[in-house]
Protein backbone atom coordinates (compact mmCIF):
# COMPACT_ATOMS: atom_id res chain seq x y z
CA UNK A 1 0.00 0.00 0.00
CA UNK A 2 1.13 3.61 -1.07
CA UNK A 3 1.52 5.74 1.87
CA UNK A 4 0.60 9.46 1.59
CA UNK A 5 0.58 12.45 4.08
CA UNK A 6 -1.75 15.09 2.38
CA UNK A 7 -1.03 18.28 4.43
CA UNK A 8 -4.04 20.73 4.27
CA UNK A 9 -5.23 23.93 6.03
CA UNK A 10 -9.00 23.91 5.06
CA UNK A 11 -11.65 20.76 4.11
CA UNK A 12 -11.42 18.89 1.25
CA UNK A 13 -13.64 19.92 -1.58
CA UNK A 14 -15.05 16.86 -3.79
CA UNK A 15 -12.79 17.66 -6.65
CA UNK A 16 -9.85 17.90 -4.13
CA UNK A 17 -10.56 14.40 -2.93
CA UNK A 18 -11.14 13.07 -6.74
CA UNK A 19 -8.22 14.93 -7.62
CA UNK A 20 -5.78 13.22 -4.65
CA UNK A 21 -7.35 9.81 -4.77
CA UNK A 22 -6.81 9.42 -8.65
CA UNK A 23 -2.86 10.32 -8.77
CA UNK A 24 -1.84 7.00 -8.28
CA UNK A 25 -4.39 4.85 -10.11
CA UNK A 26 -5.56 1.58 -9.09
CA UNK A 27 -2.95 1.34 -6.08
CA UNK A 28 -4.38 1.57 -2.84
CA UNK A 29 -3.27 4.67 -0.58
CA UNK A 30 -3.42 5.47 2.86
CA UNK A 31 -3.76 8.99 3.49
CA UNK A 32 -2.51 10.84 6.81
CA UNK A 33 -3.90 13.94 6.94
CA UNK A 34 -2.75 17.48 8.83
CA UNK A 35 -4.42 20.13 9.01
CA UNK A 36 -3.19 23.18 10.68
CA UNK A 37 -6.31 25.22 11.56
CA UNK A 38 -6.11 28.88 11.00
CA UNK A 39 -4.03 30.07 13.23
CA UNK A 40 -1.74 33.06 14.72
CA UNK A 41 1.23 32.16 12.19
CA UNK A 42 -1.26 33.03 9.22
CA UNK A 43 0.37 36.22 8.93
CA UNK A 44 -3.49 38.24 8.27
CA UNK A 45 -1.09 40.98 6.02
CA UNK A 46 -0.02 37.82 3.63
CA UNK A 47 -3.29 36.80 3.50
CA UNK A 48 -4.32 39.99 2.44
CA UNK A 49 -1.80 40.46 -0.50
CA UNK A 50 -2.78 37.29 -1.55
CA UNK A 51 -6.17 37.99 -1.58
CA UNK A 52 -5.78 41.39 -3.59
CA UNK A 53 -3.36 39.36 -5.93
CA UNK A 54 -6.06 37.27 -6.99
CA UNK A 55 -8.64 39.62 -7.30
CA UNK A 56 -10.88 39.53 -4.09
CA UNK A 57 -10.50 42.87 -2.68
CA UNK A 58 -13.85 42.33 -0.57
CA UNK A 59 -11.79 39.40 0.92
CA UNK A 60 -8.86 41.42 1.69
CA UNK A 61 -11.49 43.83 3.87
CA UNK A 62 -12.63 40.69 5.49
CA UNK A 63 -9.30 38.76 6.83
CA UNK A 64 -9.85 40.36 10.56
CA UNK A 65 -13.25 38.98 10.85
CA UNK A 66 -11.76 35.28 10.28
CA UNK A 67 -11.56 33.20 13.20
CA UNK A 68 -7.66 32.42 14.06
CA UNK A 69 -5.76 30.55 16.87
CA UNK A 70 -7.89 29.00 19.59
CA UNK A 71 -10.86 30.57 18.08
CA UNK A 72 -10.68 28.86 14.63
CA UNK A 73 -9.60 24.91 16.64
CA UNK A 74 -13.46 23.90 16.01
CA UNK A 75 -13.50 24.92 12.80
CA UNK A 76 -10.47 22.60 12.07
CA UNK A 77 -11.78 19.65 13.64
CA UNK A 78 -14.52 19.84 11.70
CA UNK A 79 -12.94 20.32 8.45
CA UNK A 80 -10.49 17.28 9.38
CA UNK A 81 -13.48 14.91 9.60
CA UNK A 82 -15.03 15.92 6.80
CA UNK A 83 -12.02 15.40 4.74
CA UNK A 84 -11.23 11.97 6.20
CA UNK A 85 -14.98 11.41 5.91
CA UNK A 86 -14.61 12.20 2.18
CA UNK A 87 -11.56 10.45 1.76
CA UNK A 88 -12.68 7.06 2.95
CA UNK A 89 -16.05 7.32 1.03
CA UNK A 90 -13.94 7.43 -2.12
CA UNK A 91 -12.58 4.41 -1.22
CA UNK A 92 -9.31 5.61 0.60
CA UNK A 93 -7.95 4.42 3.95
CA UNK A 94 -7.77 7.83 5.45
CA UNK A 95 -6.50 8.88 9.84
CA UNK A 96 -5.39 12.72 10.54
CA UNK A 97 -5.01 15.13 13.37
CA UNK A 98 -4.49 18.52 13.69
CA UNK A 99 -1.63 20.58 14.35
CA UNK A 100 -0.99 23.38 16.12
CA UNK A 101 2.43 24.68 16.34
CA UNK A 102 5.35 24.07 14.10
CA UNK A 103 3.70 22.30 10.73
CA UNK A 104 6.90 21.13 9.27
CA UNK A 105 7.69 19.80 11.97
CA UNK A 106 4.94 17.78 12.48
CA UNK A 107 5.01 16.90 8.72
CA UNK A 108 8.79 15.83 9.13
CA UNK A 109 7.70 13.90 12.36
CA UNK A 110 4.77 11.81 10.58
CA UNK A 111 6.86 11.43 7.69
CA UNK A 112 9.00 9.42 9.62
CA UNK A 113 6.89 7.61 11.82
CA UNK A 114 4.33 6.26 8.95
CA UNK A 115 7.35 5.88 6.52
CA UNK A 116 5.65 7.95 4.11
CA UNK A 117 6.31 7.49 0.07
CA UNK A 118 5.37 11.38 -0.45
CA UNK A 119 4.05 14.15 0.93
CA UNK A 120 1.26 16.37 -1.09
CA UNK A 121 0.71 20.04 0.34
CA UNK A 122 -2.80 21.04 -0.52
CA UNK A 123 -3.36 24.41 -0.16
CA UNK A 124 -5.14 27.93 -1.51
CA UNK A 125 -2.10 30.19 -3.08
CA UNK A 126 0.04 31.63 -1.18
CA UNK A 127 1.53 34.20 -3.25
CA UNK A 128 3.95 35.87 -1.57
CA UNK A 129 5.37 33.02 0.89
CA UNK A 130 5.45 31.12 -2.97
CA UNK A 131 7.65 33.97 -4.21
CA UNK A 132 10.13 33.76 -1.59
CA UNK A 133 9.96 29.99 -0.91
CA UNK A 134 8.30 30.33 2.43
CA UNK A 135 5.34 28.42 1.57
CA UNK A 136 5.13 24.57 3.21
CA UNK A 137 5.85 22.84 -0.24
CA UNK A 138 8.77 24.39 -0.85
CA UNK A 139 10.09 23.81 3.12
CA UNK A 140 9.20 20.89 3.21
CA UNK A 141 11.41 19.56 0.49
CA UNK A 142 14.33 19.96 2.41
CA UNK A 143 13.34 18.48 5.49
CA UNK A 144 11.17 15.41 5.32
CA UNK A 145 13.69 13.44 2.64
CA UNK A 146 10.43 12.23 0.36
CA UNK A 147 8.88 13.51 -2.79
CA UNK A 148 6.55 16.90 -1.99
CA UNK A 149 4.25 17.40 -4.56
CA UNK A 150 2.10 20.88 -4.46
CA UNK A 151 -1.25 20.94 -5.30
CA UNK A 152 -3.44 23.87 -4.87
CA UNK A 153 -7.10 23.60 -3.84
CA UNK A 154 -10.19 23.19 -6.04
CA UNK A 155 -11.88 26.21 -3.81
CA UNK A 156 -11.13 29.25 -2.12
CA UNK A 157 -11.59 29.38 1.78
Amino acid sequence: MFTSVLMIEKALTSADVEFVTGLHGDEQVLFHVLLQPRGDQADRLLRAIDDVALGELDEATREHEVPEGEAARPFGERALEVSLQALRVSGSEAEGRLIEDHPLDALKTLVDEVNADEVIVLTDPHYVEEFFHRDWASRARHKVGVPVLKLFSHSKA
